[in-house]
Order: C-alpha cells, then structure tokens, then sequence
C-alpha cells in the first residue's frame, strides 16, 4: 500500500512523514515545490491543493491530506483535493480536521465541517484525525513572552488539552499504515489538559523568570494579535478560538490519541523545553 502525504513540506507533513518511515513504510511527499521535500528522503510529487493534479495520485491507495494552512477558500482547496484522489483512484483518505467537528463553536472548525462532508459525499473511504491543539501553538513566541513576563490570550480558564505535533504525525503514521481505521472517526488531544495559566507557570519553571498568564477580552486579545503583524482575519479567527476554549472547545479527555500511538502524549514541559533549548 503506497501512502502519500499532502502539506509533507509543512511543519505537521515532515513528522508524518519520519513517523511513517520510522515504520518501514517509504511514503510519497506530495508538495507544491518539491524541491523542498529533497531532505526528507522519500520520493516526491508536485501536488497543489488549488489546481489538484490527480496524475500526481497515480499508483497512490492511502492519502493523508493534512488541512491547507492557507485560509483563502480552505474548504474549496480540500476538496479539490479530494475529488483529484478520487479521480486517481485512491482507496482511502485520512484528513486532519479539528476537536469535535460539528459539534465545535470555533469559526475555525468551518473549514473542517465542510471537508468532511466532501469527504462522505465522495464516496472515498476515509479516516478522520480531528486534532485538537498542538502545544507549538503556544511555543513560538516563548522569547518575547519571557522578556516581557507575559503569556496574553482569552481562553480564561478553560481547559486544554494540547498535544505536540508529534504525537498527532504519530496518529497518522499508525491509522495510515492499518485498514481497520478505514471509516473511523476520532477526537485526538493530550492526556493532560492545562489552562493559560498553567501553561504559563511551566513556562516561568523552565525560563528560571515570573512568567503569568494575561487574560484579555477576546476583541482586545485579535487586536494585539494584529499588533504583533498577523492579518486582521486570521487574529479574528486565533482569538475567536481561545475565546471558544474558555468555553471548552479544546477539551477532550478521552485518551484517544494516546491509545492509538501506544504511549502517553508529550507533556507540555517537554516541549517547552524543547522550545526553549534547554
């Protein structure tokens, strides 16, 4: 069974795509600019989610498409994807989609509700990864958060459960490789979830400096998220999230992830310290 990974150039695809060789399996990396997929050491395919070659498909049984990063029409670029695989040939597809699915109040499960539905009306066989948060999401400001002291959000005290890229390429490597996962659905997350506040004392154990958690109203919170030079719809769209996870929509305690993948998810100090260099 060949698998390819769609995004493999991506932060998340280069995880799935070690994780899959780390198994035996030599995957094909499907990416808009190959040439940037040579060090990853698996054959690779010219694959863009907006014209959606299905030629690049040929020969493929198992597609991972690991949702576009790219906001402008997300949904339309799924799925020209999908109807590319499934005019290709493809047996089965795995998508990454978001906690809970439908039932999730994020403006950004959107894009995600309306892939899996393009999925069931295909007609593909598919595996649907819904990720909760990864923990990076928190890690890549760690410096300026430090110096100044500061983790700022809008989640208040809601609960998340957070895992590290790792652990969901991980996921992927495990359901791709395994039919039986074929038309199955879970809701993936750390073990342990944390607050703003929790993850912000870790921070300030690993930095050796007082580091606390700023709660902000969500409007103010998109405004200083613009502030620091993201575009106005997606700090919309990042403090809409933590607004939601207030509320619990990054919540999830079923273990699901880490039963699929065989160990306990990496806990949240692991990868600030990672982040940190330390």
């Amino acid at each position: 069974m060949t698998i390819a990974i769609t995004g493999a150039t991506g932060q998340l695809g280069r995880l799935a795509i070690a994780a899959l060789k780390a198994r035996g399996a030599k995957p094909i990396a499907l990416a808009r600019n190959p040439a940037k997929a040579v060090d990853l050491g698996v054959e690779a395919r010219a694959f863009d989610y907006t014209s959606a070659n299905p030629a690049s498909l040929t020969g493929i049984g198992t597609m991972v498409l690991i949702s576009s990063n790219d906001f402008n029409d997300r949904a339309g670029q799924h799925r020209a994807a999908i109807l590319a695989a499934k005019a290709a040939g493809v047996g089965r597809i795995l998508y990454t989609s978001v906690l809970k699915g439908d039932a999730s109040p994020m403006i950004l499960a959107q894009d995600h509700v309306a892939t899996e539905a393009a999925l069931r009306e295909a007609g593909i066989s598919a595996t649907i990864l819904r990720n909760g948060w990864y923990t990076e999401n928190y890690t890549g400001a760690l410096g300026a958060s430090i110096q100044h002291g500061a983790i700022i959000g809008a989640a208040g005290d809601g609960r998340i459960s957070s895992a590290a890229r790792t652990d969901y390429a991980e996921a992927i490597a495990v359901t791709a490789l395994d039919a039986s996962h074929s038309g199955k659905t879970y809701e993936l997350a750390g073990d342990t979830a944390h607050t703003g506040a929790d993850f912000a004392a870790a921070v300030a154990r690993a930095a050796g400096k007082p580091v606390a958690y700023v709660n902000m109203p969500q409007a103010d919170y998109a405004k200083a998220l613009q502030g620091f030079g993201l575009p106005e719809g997606f700090a919309m769209v990042i403090a809409d999230s933590d607004a939601r996870a207030a509320e619990g929509a990054l919540f999830d305690d079923s273990r699901t992830l880490s039963r699929l993948i065989g160990r306990p998810t990496t806990p949240i100090s692991a990868t600030i310290s990672a982040a940190l260099g330390a």
